[in-house]
């Protein structure tokens, strides 16, 4: 599985994950709070659907600007740079948003966490899942890359 394809795959499934926390946020929030608990919920699964975009977007940019090699310092970079623009753009949210008066914050907060802690499952499962090939080498066909009898690993 290439990486597109993996990340292809997370963002499948973070959209279904933001959707299933958007409803269940926002029922939670219309039955807290009223039109204000909705918004803060769907505000809450926005925000994770952006950050976890742009974590999947700077992978996918630094992959292709690094030619594939993970350990090269453009990938690094690219990779860090994205998770810096992230933290700089929670707490701008962070300020801008605490002081609205439409916000709910309990509940804004509640479905960001949902949000963050399934898209960390999903990137888990999906990676774990992936079959991605650790060896560069195509196997021998007589041994199919385990070691030659008689040969001691």
């Amino acid at each position: 599985m290439t990486t597109n394809a993996i990340m292809r795959r997370i963002m499948l499934w973070g959209a279904m994950l933001a959707a299933a926390v958007a409803v269940l946020g926002g029922i939670v929030g219309w039955l807290l709070a009223g039109g204000a608990g909705l918004a803060s919920a769907l505000v809450g699964t926005v925000l994770a659907i952006v950050f976890c975009g742009l974590t999947a977007a700077s992978i996918v940019l630094a992959f292709k600007a690094s030619r594939g090699e993970m350990l090269s310092g453009a990938f690094f970079g690219i990779v860090l740079g994205g998770w810096l623009l992230k933290f700089a753009l929670f707490i701008l949210l962070v300020f801008v948003l605490a002081d609205q008066d439409w916000l709910h914050r309990g509940v804004a907060f509640g479905s960001l966490v949902a949000a963050v802690i399934g898209s960390l499952v999903i990137d888990c499962v999906v990676i774990a899942t992936s079959r991605q090939p650790i060896v560069d080498t195509p196997a021998d066909d007589e041994t199919q890359g385990r070691p030659a009898s008689g040969a001691r690993a």
